[in-house]
């Protein structure tokens, strides 16, 4: 790399080195030394590590969360939200999102943004449960237990255990959508 990286670059290099090393590898010196660059470099784009940090969290934020709900709803497979919300959450890479949760253990700002990203999530699981015709409180609790399991799949050790087919991630999905 030479040293006019844009923003993008080291927000793109912040979340690699967050989900690969956590959020004690944020730091200016060594990423600046990973991407051949001064540390100039980095306060061109960013006020301080604080700065850069909250600028990670908004992007993580965006891609994962709100992303993935505008890409949801802008499907021609309306009906079928859900079973690929589920297809994407039981299926995809999820280093990134363990290392904020763990980053969140540690730190009161970003346990609140963590909180909030939970909230939504849910919330969205439930609307797609409730427009399946489900009822609302009830809605409420089974989208709780979706994103329970989806939270809790990555620390299955066994890999016989650590994953389903896609076909029984469908009809798991149907059994939630039943009123």
């Amino acid at each position: 790399m030479n040293e006019r990286l844009t923003k993008s670059d080291w927000i793109r290099h912040g979340l690699r080195t967050l989900a690969r090393s956590g959020a004690n590898a944020l730091k200016v010196g060594p990423m600046a030394t990973r991407l051949k660059v001064s540390r100039g470099s980095f306060y061109w784009h960013f006020e301080d590590i604080a700065d850069f940090r909250a600028q990670l969290l908004r992007l993580w934020q965006q891609r994962m969360t709100e992303q993935v709900i505008e890409d949801l709803e802008a499907s021609q497979a309306r009906p079928d939200r859900l079973k690929d919300l589920m297809r994407r959450g039981f299926r995809g890479e999820r280093r990134l999102d363990r290392a904020v949760r763990s980053w969140a253990a540690e730190d009161r700002e970003v346990a609140a943004v963590v909180a909030s990203v939970d909230v939504r999530r849910v919330d969205y699981i439930a609307e797609l449960l409730v427009s399946a015709g489900v009822e609302r409180d009830v809605a409420a609790s089974r989208a709780a237990f979706v994103y329970w399991a989806h939270l809790g799949q990555p620390t299955v050790m066994d890999p016989r255990r650590a994953a389903i087919e896609t076909a029984a991630l469908d009809a798991i999905s149907a059994l939630f959508e039943r009123p």
